[in-house]
């Protein structure tokens, strides 16, 4: 360690106030009362206020070692474990949630300083649960961190504000020139979409397909979580992650090439081609084209053009009757060959630029962190 400085826990840095977490149970939300800082509050280095939750003034009492006195460093430690923020002075008064701790240090450590060292600590954390991810409050007061002289400290913050600031902001450009490479392609294809309705018009979806149907239960006794030589049909389930895959089976329920669109949950609406045969469960929507009338490639793109109305206040879903309410433009099979190819090769072109944004974001994050293993290692 550097000469100077020294390595001390966060237990002892935090002796006026010890580190503790908020309210278990926030119960129902109140539009007035006291403020609850929660996980989902705590964004990249900084807190949004934006959609802050209220509990009740009593529920508070309840949990007077975690009201926040503002300049606290608050830190996630269940779920995503290591956002950092600190707490500002107009939030003084307010809670936090069972899945923030409260990290309130003295005078001998600058607090700027200690929260960029948590930032330092994401992927270092004795993070226990198999199914949850959880950081205790025993193990946080034992972290040790190497702090030097106070002077030191501010000379450290400065220039690592100086650095995230020049970083946050190249982040930012990437990121509006990924937003606009999506726009793009979503805005060529409403034009292409736009030049068909002045000669043609829209024929109901049902009349272009040979079948639209609902995925039914999940096989009990037919199923394999990895694919084997016997379950080796894919069930596909309403999920974006993993293209919908939900296991292996040994029967087949759609043996045509489809489309499939998820029906349920924070996806509905996702479409997909399926060129192999599945198992379609779920309730997830299936529409076999028929080929002589709509290619396969048309149909997913105009789809995709759809304005999706979703039924449902607590989980957005789809049902077969509502997509059955749908119509098209049908030009003609050439046509519609014409059009897929350009749009495919679109896509092409932009998914390339968002694979090189999605690159440079990356390589910016590891900047980050790299500057801060330097910092802390005594090199900045």
């Amino acid at each position: 360690m550097k000469q100077g400085w020294k390595s001390v826990t966060l237990g002892e840095l935090t002796s006026n106030r010890p580190i503790c977490y908020g309210v278990l149970k926030p119960g129902e939300r109140q539009s007035i009362g006291v403020p609850l800082i929660r996980i989902t509050d705590i964004k990249n280095n900084y807190l949004d206020k934006t959609n802050i939750y209220h509990i009740t003034q009593s529920l508070s009492d309840e949990f007077k070692r975690s009201i926040l006195k503002g300049g606290e460093i608050l830190l996630s430690i269940q779920g995503t474990v290591g956002r950092v923020a600190i707490c500002p002075d107009d939030l003084k008064g307010g809670n936090i949630s069972r899945t923030i701790a409260i990290i309130s240090p003295d005078d001998s450590v600058n607090k700027y300083f200690l929260r960029y060292w948590l930032l330092s600590m994401d992927g270092k954390f004795p993070i226990t649960g198999a199914t949850r991810a959880s950081l205790n409050i025993g193990a946080i007061r034992e972290l040790v961190a190497p702090i030097p002289p106070l002077d030191e400290q501010k000379r450290i913050v400065a220039k690592l504000d100086e650095c995230f600031e020049a970083i946050d902001k190249a982040r930012a450009n990437v990121e509006q020139n990924l937003n606009n490479a999506k726009e793009l392609f979503q805005s060529r294809k409403n034009d292409l979409f736009k030049k068909l309705e002045e000669d043609l018009s829209k024929v109901p979806l049902p009349s272009v397909c040979d079948e639209i149907f609902a995925g039914g239960d999940a096989p009990k006794d037919n199923y394999s979580k990895e694919k084997t030589e016997t379950f080796n049909i894919p069930i596909i389930a309403n999920a974006v992650k993993d293209n919908g895959l939900y296991g292996y089976t040994n029967k087949i329920r759609v043996s045509k090439p489809s489309i499939t669109i998820a029906a349920r949950g924070s996806g509905t609406g996702h479409t997909e081609i399926r060129y192999e045969p599945f198992f379609p469960i779920v309730r997830l929507i299936v529409i076999i084209p028929n080929d002589g009338k709509v290619k396969l490639e048309f149909l997913k793109y105009s789809i995709q053009n759809f304005d999706i109305m979703r039924s449902g206040s607590a989980i957005p879903q789809l049902t077969v009757p509502m997509i059955k309410d749908y119509s098209l433009l049908l030009p003609s099979i050439p046509e519609q060959k014409q059009i897929v190819n350009q749009l495919d090769k679109l896509k092409s072109q932009t998914q390339s630029l968002e694979s090189n944004y999605q690159q440079e974001l990356d390589a910016l994050d590891e900047l980050k962190k790299s500057i801060l293993q330097k910092a802390f290692n005594g090199e900045l």
